[in-house]
């Protein structure tokens, strides 16, 4: 019997591309109709990761300010129309990125986005820097009853991709991640270059490379043959 190709997940933000200048200024854009003043890059490892709801209710609280629940809508609504109307904007993959996607797909494996960003706002971004085409499936935090770093989250997408989670492996830059691959019994691999708020090697995750160039296919058969 053939061996199920393996299935590799990636993170969106702060791992397949550079989001944060673009997520900064529609943070800003949208806290300002309330009158508080602008959050810096410094600022935005400990607001993303939860989807931009939590990422708003976040700067309040970062600024001290109070936030209804029934004022969140409204504010997400902004926050959503903004980033939509200028994306892809500054928003980049990281070096090396596409070389490693191109020849992990010519290998045979399987690639697949999950992210907590909501999937209406991941789908287009993906598209416009011209990366759809190397994805099978890409879910968002919206697009299951549970989001990571529940285990139901990647074993979906794995699961919508076409793959098994008994070979898959999960590649992210934050704690939501490795959460969500070791929760599933997936292996993962952090990148140190996006939003985590604590130091990457403090994850627990299986493996940490420093660049795309890392991602080899000898590694990714000895994390998935550990599995």
């Amino acid at each position: 019997m053939t061996s199920p190709a393996t299935t590799i997940v990636f993170d969106l933000d702060g791992t397949l591309v550079d989001t944060a200048p673009d997520l900064v200024a529609s943070l800003n854009h949208t806290i300002a109709i309330k009158g508080l003043p602008p959050v810096s890059y410094e600022d935005l490892t400990h607001l993303v990761g939860q989807g931009a709801r939590v990422m708003i209710a976040r700067a309040f609280a970062l600024r001290g300010a109070s936030l209804a629940e029934d004022e969140l809508p409204a504010l997400l609504e902004r926050f959503i129309d903004h980033y939509a109307a200028g994306m892809p904007g500054q928003s980049r993959p990281y070096p090396g990125l596409t070389e490693a996607l191109e020849r992990l797909r010519d290998a045979g494996h399987l690639l697949a986005v999950c992210t907590n960003k909501m999937e209406g706002l991941a789908r287009p971004l993906i598209e416009k820097l011209g990366l759809t085409g190397y994805f099978t499936a890409i879910t968002g935090g919206d697009t299951f009853a549970v989001r990571k770093p529940d285990a139901a989250h990647l074993t979906g997408t794995v699961e919508m991709a076409g793959g098994v989670a008994h070979k898959a492996l999960m590649i992210g830059d934050s704690i939501n991640d490795i959460l969500a691959a070791r929760n599933a019994g997936i292996p993962s691999i952090a990148v140190p270059f996006g939003y985590s708020d604590v130091a990457i090697d403090t994850l627990g995750a299986s493996e940490v490379i420093g660049h795309f160039d890392e991602l080899t296919l000898e590694l990714v058969e000895r994390l998935t043959a550990k599995a």
